[in-house]
């Protein structure tokens, strides 16, 4: 029959049914209750999972009287609050199903890399849990993104025909969305349009162009870039693809939980970035249906929550958004048919600093030699110690963590790596006084020494320090090598005399006299 089924027979008094597709009809059900009822004990437990949520119907089967299939008469026990719902209409309800995952698993996987989901030892052994990697960012155009882009063309290419390869596509991006259209535009000759805004990186806007893709630089943020592309879509009768909200989008996307579930089927939970939540949409879609126990957690950066602003409202909102370093993630409103797929699946949304971001890149790239973007890193910035989700009930359990980009710019990446360096204490700014007199900065480097600091800046100040006319302000960063090197240089410092400013991330400048 249309629905894929998997029958596990798991003892001689129960049967398992998944149904793995979620547009399955009455009929077709009862299609499956009659093969049931055709090879076990008429006592026998079937147990049904729909989707997300595992449905426990206990039926007794008696002969049929008369009906079109001849199907058994089966009794259904409902569940508390659900009276007034139908399991497979719900599903169906939705702008993104199983079946359409399904659909472009098998469609796009001609055209994408199959990454691997590696267990990493080191962070597995500093999260205390089994950390599963997935690996997004090794795809050709450096993220994600090319899973849904790749499916949205197919799609429009199926719908329209060879007039999609005339009018051609367009999109408004300023990063990954834009390389992953314009380069698999490129593969199934389709024209693509991209409109990038003023701040888009050049690497990125270059690369766009090699792709064949038409750039068009217009407006100060991705904001006004869409206005203007909205434009051109009556003016020029392009098909507009949306970056994280478009059926086709999120179903490429979902690909990677099938992946998930297939390379590491012993999961326990799944944490997912969050920006336009198309990616957890999807992701969380497929691996709820094939394995309703998993949990699955989005990661947003503090600074854009979006995801998590909408949740409260009970529908998209638009929101302020600050500079982040997850800057992937920074979308002001998610979109509407990723949110409404994403809460019937997402278990919980958590927030993570910008700390803990330039902690994760830092980490992946020191123990995995993994170079991510700062939102592709965002779920693993969540587990780190001191995280969101650093919980007790996560311990042990096997965690994949999809790093979905690898797309950063090289100044960028040097300031995300100070930055982590600074919230590990491994790099320290502080301000001494110091004698103004022949000796006092030698002094004061001699200590430096002494306590094993490497002095990787030093400024000295004289105008603004109005204390003592024979003394002057000397501010140092110095290298060291954890929180412990840290304190010990402190302590060291004032046991001599200098009256200290110490700088954390955390508290701001500390004054020690």
């Amino acid at each position: 029959f249309r629905a894929q089924t998997h029958l596990c027979i798991t003892s001689f008094s129960e049967i398992e049914i998944t149904m793995l597709a979620t547009r399955t009809s009455s009929r077709t059900f009862k299609w499956a209750l009659k093969a049931i009822h055709t090879n076990a004990h008429t006592n026998q437990k079937v147990r049904a999972f729909f989707g997300a949520n595992p449905r426990i119907r206990p039926f007794s089967a008696t002969k049929g009287s008369g009906s079109d299939l001849d199907t058994p008469e089966v009794q259904v026990e409902m569940i508390p609050g659900m009276e007034d719902s139908n399991v497979f209409s719900q599903r169906d309800s939705l702008p993104v199903t199983f079946a359409d995952i399904s659909r472009a698993n098998v469609a796009i996987r001609s055209g994408i890399k199959r990454t691997t989901c590696e267990k990493s030892f080191f962070l597995s052994e500093l999260i205390g849990a089994n950390i599963f990697l997935k690996t997004e960012f090794r795809q050709f155009t450096g993220s994600f993104k090319e899973r849904g882009a790749r499916n949205a063309i197919l799609h429009h290419l199926r719908e329209q025909g060879g007039s999609f390869k005339e009018s051609g596509a367009i999109a408004a991006s300023a990063g990954n969305h834009a390389l992953a259209l314009a380069y698999h535009g490129q593969q199934l000759g389709v024209p693509v349009t991209v409109v990038m805004p003023t701040v888009a990186p050049l690497a990125k806007v270059d690369k766009c162009r090699k792709f064949g893709a038409r750039i068009i630089i217009e407006g100060a943020h991705i904001g006004e870039a869409k206005l203007f592309a909205e434009t051109l879509v009556d003016s020029e009768g392009l098909t507009y693809i949306n970056g994280y909200d478009d059926p086709p989008i999120v179903a490429g996307a979902g690909t990677m939980g099938i992946e998930m579930i297939d390379d590491v089927p012993c999961v326990d939970a799944v944490v997912v970035p969050v920006g336009g939540a198309g990616l957890i949409a999807g992701v969380s879609c497929a691996v709820k249906t094939l394995k309703p126990d998993v949990k699955v957690y989005g990661v947003e950066p503090i600074f854009c929550a979006s995801f998590s602003a909408a949740l409260k409202a009970g529908k998209p909102v638009d929101i302020a958004v600050t500079p982040t370093l997850a800057d992937g993630l920074a979308v002001p409103s998610v979109g509407p048919h990723a949110f409404e797929v994403a809460r019937h699946y997402v278990d919980e949304t958590v927030l993570c600093s910008e700390k803990e971001i330039s902690l994760a890149v830092l980490r992946l790239i020191e123990n995995e030699k993994m170079v991510v973007e700062g939102g592709g890193a965002a779920g693993l910035a969540a587990l780190l110690p001191g995280g969101a989700l650093d919980r007790p009930e996560l311990k042990g359990k096997n965690i994949i963590v999809p790093l979905c980009g690898g797309n950063i710019d090289t100044t960028v990446l040097g300031r995300v790596i100070d930055r982590g360096l600074a919230a590990d204490n491994r790099l320290c700014n502080f301000t001494a006084t110091v004698s103004d007199r022949p000796g006092g900065i030698a002094r004061l480097t001699q200590l430096l020494y002494e306590n094993n600091a490497s002095i990787k800046d030093i400024y000295h100040e004289r105008a603004w320090l109005h204390s003592n006319v024979d003394q002057v302000q000397v501010k140092c960063v110095v290298e060291l090598q954890g929180k412990g090197h840290a304190d010990s240089l402190l302590a060291a410092l004032k046991e001599h005399g200098y009256p200290v400013e110490w700088k954390t991330i955390e508290e701001g400048t500390k004054l020690f006299d």
